[in-house]
């Protein structure tokens, strides 16, 4: 089994291996492209946006810089703000459902290192997927860890960091986030 493969599994996989490395190469290169079109093109930082990421919605609203380290493991869907400075580290699938607000600076990391330190420093990673459900609100300068998922219509607090799934409906905040609201929708 390839360790692309492995990866698709979110098993543990080598990151230094060629064909993940010219992955990475390729998202890095795409995503300086992105980052270079100009603000009022939004034609082509959307076709640019469906070569990057696995899945794209339509009326991406995507703010320059961003960066991700593969792309094709990050699926959006309609009408998604992606503010400005955001970094995704899609070892394993991120999910973005409709109508998502994330503030700027916002990392969402999948991406984990073995606890063995000779593993670790071999370079082997492995992803848990994140997944924001739809109407997610994530305020600015937020870290979303691997393996979390967000129900429905929540918000994330600004500066918080979210470490547990997120039930649907309520506000979060903290670091680590708990829930501080519960949403009457």
């Amino acid at each position: 089994m390839s360790e692309k493969d492995k990866q698709l599994r979110c098993e543990e996989f080598w990151n230094r291996d060629e064909e993940i490395s010219r992955a990475k190469i390729r998202a890095r290169s795409l995503c300086q492209q992105l980052n270079n079109i100009p603000v009022e093109d939004t034609e082509l930082l959307q076709e640019k946006a469906k070569e990057l990421f696995g899945d794209c919605g339509d009326e991406l609203c995507l703010k320059a810089p961003f960066q991700c380290d593969f792309g094709y493991n990050i699926h959006i869907g309609e009408r998604v703000l992606i503010n400005f400075n955001c970094v995704f580290l899609d070892a394993a699938p991120i999910s973005i459902g409709d109508n998502c607000f994330i503030g700027p600076m916002t990392g969402l990391y999948t991406v984990n290192h073995p606890f063995d330190p000779v593993r670790r420093n071999d370079g082997y990673v492995y992803g848990r997927p994140i997944t924001l459900g739809q109407n997610v609100w994530i305020g600015g300068s937020s870290t979303i860890l691997s393996g979390v998922t967000i129900g429905d219509n929540a918000i994330v607090g600004a500066g918080s960091v979210v470490t547990r799934d997120v039930p649907a409906n309520v506000i979060v905040s903290g670091n680590p986030a708990r829930i501080i609201r519960t949403l009457k929708l």
